[in-house]
């Protein structure tokens, strides 16, 4: 898991210093994304989102022991339940603090195999995205550029928004745990 996450800081930050990489990427990803971008800049972006969130929670639904994670989260939901029983007693509070963390702990590794399929896509869409929309606010003459300014591009709040309200959706017509 650590390698591949120094694998995917690697290429983000050779994105602009190997440009066999970035090349490779806007080759692939410019005809496709792109025109998707083209016809409709909203729509197309709100497709892409999806589709990667889409895949993501398919290959968490299938590289993961939704059975062992469903028992896991039951825990914690009871857990829960009886923490705000245990409100005046913070010795109890404690010992089931302790003991959702434990289960957390357990569910980690569980959920970590479908991250080592999507690390380095994901970075790689994450910088097309990137020069997308560096280039269309240099198209229309925006004071916004995203490489400038401290705060994250729109585009990123954008692609949080959608991918959690897409991963909520999906998770649940799917039955992922």
């Amino acid at each position: 898991m650590f390698l591949v996450m120094i694998l995917g800081l690697a290429v983000a930050f050779s994105w602009d210093s190997m440009p066999i990489i970035k090349e490779t990427v806007h080759k692939i990803l410019d005809p496709t994304f792109g025109y998707l971008m083209e016809l409709n800049l909203n729509l197309g972006f709100i497709i892409i989102v999806t589709l990667f969130t889409f895949v993501t929670i398919l290959l968490q639904k299938y590289l993961t022991d939704q059975n062992t994670l469903k028992i896991i989260k039951d825990e914690q939901k009871i857990i829960q339940q009886e923490m705000k029983l245990y409100k005046d007693k913070p010795e109890k509070q404690m010992d089931l603090s302790r003991k959702s963390m434990e289960l957390q702990m357990k569910a980690m590794p569980l959920t970590m195999k479908p991250v080592l399929y999507t690390t380095v896509p994901f970075v790689l869409t994450f910088r097309w995205f990137q020069d997308y929309f560096i280039t269309i606010t240099e198209k229309l003459l925006l004071v916004f550029n995203p490489t400038k300014n401290f705060l994250l591009p729109q585009w990123v709040w954008a692609y949080l928004i959608i991918s959690i309200l897409a991963s909520s959706i999906l998770k649940k017509l799917l039955k992922v745990h």
